[in-house]
């Protein structure tokens, strides 16, 4: 398959209850709309078939806030009870819904990292194109952040992990697999769990980010 050619999905695990935040954090303001409609903004571009959201079955503003958007809403029947559980149930809606091929990307992004900027994308687009990656990470200075793209071949050995294990035990087990891509945006780290870290990176990061 040409490089070119490649579709990428974007996988945003959103049935968590943001509990240290208080209040639904992807449903907080942001830049004139909310955190979660400027986050999918961001994700619509060319070379994204499709951003996937997967949402609580009871997250009725959520799932309001979604159908105002070019998103796809994957509601489950029951509660995701972890994260792991939420990015399963996306796969699964993609490979029903789209067919990747095994050199198709999808890219994970968290609901605390819903700050993503556009600049980032285009690095990660611009590196991924290559055609040389697994696994392609952002990082600032030693840290690595998000969002991560991953192949799609990847997909059926993340659902072949023990239960407890996430989308890190996978890279940690398997380093080879990681390319890592060096940025300056501070976004890359951007977690949004607490009203603190909200107030931090509206103050330090709204006039940057679109």
């Amino acid at each position: 398959m040409d490089h070119d050619s490649r579709r990428m999905f974007a996988l945003i695990p959103a049935a968590g209850r943001s509990r240290r935040m208080g209040t639904s954090k992807l449903l907080l303001p942001w830049q004139s709309t909310t955190v979660i409609e400027h986050l999918i903004g961001t994700l619509t571009r060319p070379e994204i078939a499709a951003v996937v959201i997967v949402i609580r079955p009871d997250d009725h503003a959520l799932q309001e806030a979604v159908q105002r958007t070019s998103a796809v809403a994957v509601i489950p029947d029951h509660e995701p009870p972890e994260m792991r559980d939420s990015i399963e149930i996306g796969l699964r809606a993609i490979r029903q819904r789209f067919a990747p091929a095994d050199e198709d990307g999808w890219l994970l992004i968290p609901a605390d990292h819903p700050l993503l900027e556009r600049k980032v994308l285009d690095g990660l687009q611009a590196r991924w194109l290559q055609g040389d990656c697994e696994v392609l990470l952002p990082t600032l200075g030693q840290r690595r952040g998000h969002p991560t793209l991953l192949r799609w071949s990847l997909a059926a050995r993340i659902e072949q992990l023990p239960h407890d294990a996430g989308v890190n035990t996978l890279l940690r087990s398997s380093p080879s697999l990681v390319t890592e891509w060096p940025t300056n945006r501070e976004s890359v780290l951007a977690d949004l769990d607490t009203p603190e870290d909200y107030a931090f990176w509206q103050q330090k990061l709204a006039s940057k980010l679109g």
